[in-house]
């Protein structure tokens, strides 16, 4: 709907229906710069299915006056939320499905293959992928779109019933409220660092070029809310890099330059390369410094006893994961080990290595299940490195 009577009407019928409400938003990811929500997708029961055109709306704000109290049904609520924020949609306790389905130890995860394990329908996904910017919109998209959402009610209760068999509904209840409570990672710095390619160039002098030409097409990229990849993509501008154009006319000669804004906006390309060849601010070899930990694979030079840690306690959360039937990744994200082992608590036991766990960002139902034991494979480790050590002296 797209009308703001519509609308409105639309709000009346979902506030006589009863239970969770289930939710679902499109975007345009691949075709468009902004993540923002192209459709909006509800269902409620004793209500039915409605379907939201956020561009033409605006703030849905009505809409969440009404069911904000209720739980809101998500599949992979990580990906939604920030679009549905953004039009003033924010749940205050939510269920996941594709959350539950990875809790529980399903095989697959996706929507379809969810639905098909649990309600035995076979769900197509063939427009998961489509430019939900598109208007007007195909029948056949909103066919779609309309049992994505539809069928996650009934999705719900039968994952529930899983959880529940498993005992995992109040991990599950934990790791919804978690998701809820995440915050929004900051912007990166130096964003061009992640240009596909920019290993094969060598000296500050090609940085500065990828720099440049980067924040170029970003900067025109937002102008036309358009996905930059398809205007030019990461290939074009590494390969402008190495080949080193004389001139104008060369850099639009050049067959390895390509993408839909690639001859267009030749002369905005150009002058990006003229700015990173007159530049005096030349980025550093390396990266901004942040505070991620070197990867494990230097651990053994850079810091020896970390990496006996860290090597000890990885095959006891893959023993514990197998037998809990939860991937290792949803058990403890591998970063919050990798902090813990690096630098230790300076007294091992059970209160010091949770507080490491929990500064770390674990949830409290990871912080249990896992504490003793990583506590025991870092007791463990210390005693073989203290016997290594005295061996070696």
């Amino acid at each position: 709907m797209t009308t703001r009577e519509a609308y409105l009407d639309a709000i009346d019928a979902i506030a006589t229906g009863h239970g969770p409400v289930s939710v679902d938003a499109e975007r345009a990811s691949g075709y468009r710069y902004s993540q923002r929500a192209y459709l909006i997708q509800v269902f409620r029961r004793g209500a039915g299915v409605f379907l939201f055109d956020p561009p033409a709306l605006g703030s849905l704000r009505e809409l969440n006056d009404v069911i904000k109290d209720e739980e809101w049904i998500f599949h992979a609520a990580s990906q939604d939320l920030a679009c549905l924020r953004e039009v003033d949609l924010d749940p205050v306790r939510i269920f996941d499905t594709e959350l539950g389905a990875r809790l529980a130890g399903l095989p697959r995860v996706g929507l379809g293959a969810v639905v098909e394990e649990l309600l035995g329908i076979h769900l197509a996904k063939e427009h998961s992928a489509a430019d939900w910017s598109t208007r007007p919109l195909p029948q056949s998209w909103l066919v779609y779109a309309a049992l994505d959402v539809e069928l996650l009610v009934d999705l719900r209760d039968a994952m529930y019933d899983v959880l529940v068999e498993q005992e995992k509904v109040e991990i599950a209840e934990e790791e919804f409220q978690a998701t809820l409570r995440r915050e929004a990672k900051p912007p990166r710095q130096e964003p061009w660092r992640r240009t596909t390619g920019l290993s094969t160039l060598r000296g500050q002098r090609a940085l500065g070029l990828v720099r440049e030409l980067w924040e170029a097409r970003d900067d025109y990229a937002q102008e036309v809310d358009t996905a930059a990849g398809r205007l030019l993509p990461d290939s074009s501008i590494i390969a402008a890099v190495r080949e080193n154009p004389a001139t104008k006319r060369d850099l639009g000669a050049l067959k390895s330059f390509v993408g839909r804004a690639s001859r267009t906006e030749l002369g905005r390309w150009w002058a990006a390369l003229e700015r990173g060849r007159a530049s005096t601010d030349l980025p550093s070899l390396r990266g901004p410094s942040t505070d991620q930990l070197p990867p494990p694979r230097s651990w053994a030079d850079r810091n020896p006893e970390g990496d006996a840690r860290y090597k000890a306690a990885r095959p006891r959360l893959q023993h514990m994961s197998e037998a809990m039937s939860i991937p290792v990744e949803n058990l403890l994200t591998p970063d919050h080990l990798r902090r813990v082992a690096w630098e230790a608590p300076e007294v091992l036991d059970l209160a010091h290595i949770g507080e490491g766990l929990r500064e770390a960002g674990a949830r409290e139902w990871q912080i249990a299940a896992t504490a003793p034991a990583i506590l025991q494979a870092f007791v463990e480790a210390h005693q073989s490195f203290a016997q290594g050590s005295e061996s070696a002296s």
